[in-house]
């Protein structure tokens, strides 16, 4: 989860999807509650460790904290390098995720229908979206880990796109990356917080509308795909914080109009070798999760 929301377009949620912890994920988030802070403050400790699932959470937490502080220059290097092998890689993987999140549906209703073509339209809009500049005053920087979080826990929707959009991308990669503790703090508590209340929103629909909402966040993983869309031509620049050019706008074109477009070579085989590695590690991650489920 963590590698993944380093990647603008691709969402932690997506990968809790495919290892069939989504829903204990949100549960346990929602567990943080006044009843976990009395148990907390009153240093019934065990009691809150167990209202939590703390054991999970922890673990969970410690896995993206990892990946975010060890992997942020390794991804950074690897979209800057070799864009299209990693896009490619991810398309495989999310491609392949939302047939199985449809396999969960076992009656279909027009409700249903209705939030699947709905989710794709708005997941696909959103990546279509041109990034805007912002302010780097700490209040903004705790609203925009509150809307990133959010994000990060929907499948298809990535927190680290709509950080992109907002203009906060490059700007807390950097602070990862030298450590800069105090806008990391201000960032992680509007995380904190932000997820707090809406995995109790998650909580409540997955319970009363578990096929709609299923629907919805698989068609919100078909509609991210133009995000991950391997060949991008690039539409308008702009200067990062180093006066730097760097793209600010892309779209999507095909593999055999790249190299008329660009001038560099598509690379079609690798990439759709790696589109297949990714399609590979989602169905054996998924196969995984069963049999351990089974054995359990």
């Amino acid at each position: 989860m963590g590698t993944a929301d380093v990647i603008p377009g691709v969402s932690g949620g997506t990968i809790a999807f495919i290892t069939g912890i989504y829903e204990e994920l949100i549960h346990s988030i929602k567990s943080i509650d006044a009843t976990a802070f009395r148990l907390l403050f009153a240093f019934r400790i065990s009691e809150f460790w167990e209202r939590i699932n703390g054991r999970f959470l922890i673990s969970i937490l410690a896995g993206i904290v990892t990946s975010l502080v060890s992997l942020a220059r390794l991804m950074t290097y690897l979209l800057e390098h070799h864009p299209i092998l990693i896009w490619s890689f991810f398309f495989g993987l999310i491609l392949v995720s939302s047939p199985l999140i449809l396999r969960e549906i076992s009656k279909w209703t027009m409700a249903s229908a209705f939030m699947f073509v709905g989710g794709i339209i708005v997941a696909y809009l959103i990546t279509i979206l041109s990034p805007t500049e912002t302010p780097t005053n700490y209040l903004f920087i705790f609203f925009c880990g509150a809307m990133a979080i959010c994000a990060m826990i929907l499948p298809g929707i990535s927190g680290a796109f709509i950080l992109l959009l907002i203009g906060k991308y490059e700007y807390m990669i950097t602070a990862l990356i030298k450590l800069d503790i105090p806008v990391i703090l201000v960032f992680v508590l509007g995380c904190f917080l932000g997820v707090l209340g809406f995995s109790h929103f998650l909580n409540w629909i997955l319970k009363n509308y578990r096929f709609p909402t299923l629907a919805l966040l698989a068609g919100f993983m078909i509609g991210s795909l133009n995000k991950v869309w391997p060949w991008k031509e690039v539409v308008s620049f702009r200067l990062n914080k180093d006066g730097v050019q760097v793209p600010a706008f892309d779209r999507s074109i095909l593999p055999w109009d790249y190299l008329a477009k660009t001038g560099q070579d598509p690379q079609i085989f690798k990439a759709i070798l790696c589109a297949a590695v990714g399609v590979f590690l989602v169905v054996a991650i998924e196969k995984t999760a069963v049999i351990l489920k089974t054995k359990s």
